[in-house]
Order: structure tokens, then sequence, then C-alpha cells
């Protein structure tokens, strides 16, 4: 028998709470014991990534007086991400091996200790995991929340602030606000009536001119430059779009441009990669409700904990070994991922690719191109 809707409501706030509630709870009993805690994101931090880690770090030190430093191994790309973090002033550091070593308990927010995309040890243990995703082998952690229906983190972190009675800094709501609609997409992805609510709690509390100037920052000439590699380069067939961005300034890049492709009239999945350093960036974006695009990202990747995601959205990275100017293997790499995806969405290989952005007829796919 199925729930009804106000019953399935009821369940939803009870799980939101049971969270909140849980990570209180630890703080409580441990805080004596945890202070100075690294808080640890995952590498090219997200705004969601960024807002759970600044709630985390005023709940434990206003609450119970515990220190803590916020870190990220990589960059944080993306304008608007950036544009967060200097409006908000938000006290967030480069990672630096030494860390490890100086701070006894670390906290990883929006990743796990069996993710490749974060660089905690993978043989230590953690005090505290809080994320969205799905884990591949449960966390070796004191505590660990994991909620991957959640919709985003910030969800998580928002929660724990409404129920501990603090006063929310201006700042941190904006931050939280901003995370819950950048995982959510503007909450078209918020599939509990908690996350909602959870973000009509928090939306009072914001800077509301400073979320609109994070949400709308000046962008830069490469990334129209970037954009329109990106447009000049896309391939699509049957609802599939494809565009190798070559080198790019920052990995976040690579989502970007995926989701502003996927955008096209008649696109169901978009796949987008970038070059950085030795590594091929990849995004794969979908709006098929049916689609486990996670898993899908997973089946075409040589390995798949270098490959993850939530819902509709998945990304990944993997080393491409080889001289720097060696283009045969990155578009051996890139042509290997396209190839996969078709298969694996059981479509002809050999596919009529076309450019849609350019005024021409469909042209089979060569591997150089594609």
């Amino acid at each position: 028998m199925s729930l009804s809707p106000k019953l399935k409501n009821k369940k939803q706030e009870h799980i939101a709470a049971h969270h909140g509630r849980k990570l209180l709870r630890f703080l409580e009993k441990k805080k004596d014991s945890i202070s100075p805690l690294l808080i640890v994101t995952h590498d090219y931090p997200d705004p969601d990534a960024i807002a759970t880690a600044m709630g985390l770090q005023y709940l434990a030190e206003r609450l119970h007086g515990i220190k803590s430093r916020i870190v990220y191994k990589g960059i944080i790309g993306r304008v608007e991400n950036r544009a967060m973090v200097d409006l908000l002033k938000v006290p967030i550091h480069k990672f630096r091996p030494s860390d490890i070593k100086s701070y006894e308990n670390a906290a990883l927010i929006d990743t796990q200790p069996e993710f490749e995309n974060n660089p905690y040890p993978r043989n230590k243990k953690v005090t505290l995991v809080i994320d969205q995703h799905p884990y591949v082998k449960r966390p070796l952690a004191e505590l660990a929340i994991i909620d991957p229906d959640c919709g985003a983190t910030s969800v998580i972190l928002s929660q724990a602030l409404l129920l501990s009675g603090l006063e929310i800094p201006r700042r941190i709501a904006t931050a939280l606000a901003y995370g819950i609609l950048s995982d959510t997409l503007n909450l078209y992805r918020a599939h509990r009536a908690d996350i909602i609510q959870t973000y009509l709690d928090i939306l009072p509390l914001c800077d509301m001119r400073a979320l609109i100037r994070i949400q709308n920052p000046p962008k830069s000439k490469k990334f129209f430059s970037t954009l329109n590699r990106g447009l000049q380069g896309a391939r699509a067939f049957r609802g599939v779009i494809v565009s190798h961005l070559g080198e790019v300034e920052h990995p976040d890049l690579v989502s970007e441009i995926a989701d502003f492709l996927l955008a096209y009239k008649g696109m169901e999945r978009s796949l987008c990669t970038g070059r950085y350093k030795d590594k091929l960036h990849v995004s794969l974006r979908s709006n098929r409700l049916t689609d486990e695009t996670p898993e899908i990202l997973r089946d075409i990747f040589d390995d798949r904990k270098e490959a993850g995601g939530h819902d509709m959205v998945a990304g990944g990275s993997f080393h491409v070994r080889g001289k720097d100017k060696d283009e045969t293997r990155w578009h051996d790499a890139e042509f290997t991922l396209v190839v996969r995806l078709l298969k694996r969405l059981r479509l002809p290989t050999k596919a009529d690719f076309y450019k849609p952005f350019q005024h021409e007829k469909p042209e089979l796919a060569s591997k150089k191109e594609l």
C-alpha cells in the first residue's frame, strides 16, 4: 500500500530532522575531543560543498567552541564560485600535506573517504562525513550522515542550524541558499518537500543583493572563448550532444558547458570533456528522469571510482599518460569515451553525428572529430 502525499511529507520531515539532530548530538558528545577540526571539501569545490563546510564551521564553533580550518585541493574556478567566496568572505584555504599531521580530526564534506576527488588519505579514519552521494563502500568514520535524496548537502547543515536555535548570520544563510539552488537546478531537482521547505526557511535570512550578484557575475573573455569552442565543436545524434573543449583554464568549465549544451532543444544527454594538466575531465548530464547518470558515467570509465555524481548529474576525471603535446593520446581517450557512451545507451557507434551550430548537412562522425 502506497503512502498518501501527506504521510510521505511527514515521513520526509522526520528524516530531515533526524539528520540535523544526529549531527547536533554528535557535536555535543565529541565537543571536547575533536577540536581543532580539519574540514575537507572535494577537489574543485562547488557552492554546495563550500556552503556546507562554512555552515559546519560556524555551528561547531558557536555551539561548542570547536576550532576548525576549511581546506580544498585544486582551484575554485567557476566565476560564480569565486564570487561566492569573495562576497561572503568564506574562510577557505588551499590544502597542505602538513594539514594531515596537524589535525587529528577531520570532516569530509560533499565527498567520502573512498572517493578519488579529495586529498584525504584513503586508509585514514575520519571523524565525520556529511554527503549526498551514495556510498560505494560504507565510510570509515565515527559518524557518516549520507542522504542521497536530500538534493544538496547544504540541506543537511541548514537543518542542523535551524534546529540548533542559533542565530544564522546573513552570509552563512546566503551561502546555504545558493548551495541548495545550485545543486538542485533552482529546485528543479528537489524531489522532497523538506528540501523546498528548508530553502524557504533559510531564504528570509539571506542577503538577497549578494545572492543575485553571486548568481550573475561578470564573465571573462576566456569563458566566452571556451563557450565558442564548445559550440563550434559540438556534435549531436539522437538526443545526445558531445563536445570536447581541449585545454581549459579550469575544470569547472567542463561542467558549465555540459549544462549549457543540455539546454539545446531536442537534447536529452550531454557529454563534455576538457583537458586540464594531465587529466581529462568529463561531465555527463541528462534530463531523463529514468537515467542513472552517475552509473552511466562509471560504466564508460576504466576505473569506476574516478566518476560519480547524483541524480542526472555526473562527473569525473582520469590521467592521460604521455607527453603533453601527444594529441593522439588525448584524442583516443575522448573518442573511446564517446564510443563507450553510445554502446552504453544502445546507440549505433557509427553514428551520423551532425554539427548543430554550423550550417552543414549531417555527416558521419570520424575518430578525429569525436
